[in-house]
C-alpha cells in the first residue's frame, strides 16, 4: 500500500514538473511576443543554457537578443519559430537538443529534428548567418539530471551529426567542448554546480569562446 502511494506521489510530482514547465514555456513565449526581432539582431536561440545567459551585458551589445526557454526542445523552437525569422535577424547562435537527449531518442531521430530546424530557419529566413553550436559537455558526476545518466555518448554522436549538418548546409560549426570539458571530456566543475547548467564562470568562457563570430 506504501509503495502504490508513493508511486502516486511521484507521478503526481512529475506531472506538476511537466506543467510548470509548460507555464513557464507560453509565459516567454507571450513575453517574446512584444519583443520583435529585427535585422540588426543577433539572437541567442535555445533552451535552459542559453536562457541563464545575460548575453547583452555578457557581450556588452545591445544588438544581442536572448531567445532561450527553459526546458525547451528541438520541437519546441520549431513551434515558436516564427517569432525570430519573421524579423530575418543579422545571426542566429543555435544551441539545441540536450533535452531530447535526455528524452531517449535515438541519434538519427535526433539528427532528423535538428536538420528539420536547421532547413526551416534557412527557408524562412535565407539571409541570416546561421551557427550551430555543439551541445555542451555533461557532468554526470553530480547525479543530478537521471535522464542523461550514460547519455555521454549520444551527446558525442549527435555532436559529430550536427558538424555534418553544418557542413551539408554551408554553415558555421562551432565546438564549444574546448571552452568547457575538463581533461576527461566532461563539463568543467569551475563552470557548473549540477553538470548541466552553467554558473558565471561558465558563462563568461563561453562567451569569450565564441565572441569573435559575433564580429564577422
Amino acid at each position: 500500500m506504501k509503495f502504490i502511494r508513493n508511486y502516486i506521489v511521484a507521478i503526481l510530482a512529475c506531472f506538476a514538473i511537466t506543467a510548470a514547465a509548460d507555464k513557464y514555456w507560453e509565459q516567454r513565449v507571450s513575453l517574446f511576443d512584444h519583443l520583435p526581432i529585427t535585422e540588426n539582431d543577433i539572437v541567442f536561440l535555445g533552451n535552459s543554457i542559453t536562457d541563464g545567459g545575460n548575453f547583452e551585458e555578457l557581450f556588452k551589445r545591445e544588438d544581442v537578443k536572448n531567445r532561450g526557454i527553459r526546458s525547451d526542445a528541438i520541437p519546441g523552437v520549431m513551434k515558436r519559430l516564427d517569432q525570430v525569422v519573421k524579423g530575418h535577424p543579422k545571426k542566429i547562435f543555435l544551441l539545441i537538443g540536450i533535452n531530447d537527449v535526455s528524452h531517449g531518442l535515438s541519434v538519427d531521430k535526433l539528427a532528423e529534428r535538428y536538420e528539420n530546424l536547421v532547413e526551416e530557419i534557412r527557408k524562412r529566413s535565407p539571409e541570416t548567418q546561421l551557427y550551430l553550436q555543439s551541445l555542451m559537455p555533461i557532468n554526470n558526476d553530480f547525479g543530478i539530471y537521471k535522464g542523461l545518466k550514460g547519455k555521454e555518448k549520444t551527446v558525442v554522436e549527435f555532436n559529430k551529426r550536427i558538424k555534418k549538418i553544418a557542413e551539408k548546409n554551408g554553415l558555421e560549426y562551432i565546438d564549444l567542448w574546448p571552452f568547457l570539458s575538463d581533461a576527461k571530456g566532461k563539463l568543467n566543475r569551475k563552470y557548473t554546480n549540477d553538470g548541466l547548467h552553467l554558473t558565471g564562470p561558465g558563462y563568461r568562457a563561453w562567451t569569450n569562446g565564441i565572441r569573435h563570430y559575433l564580429d564577422e
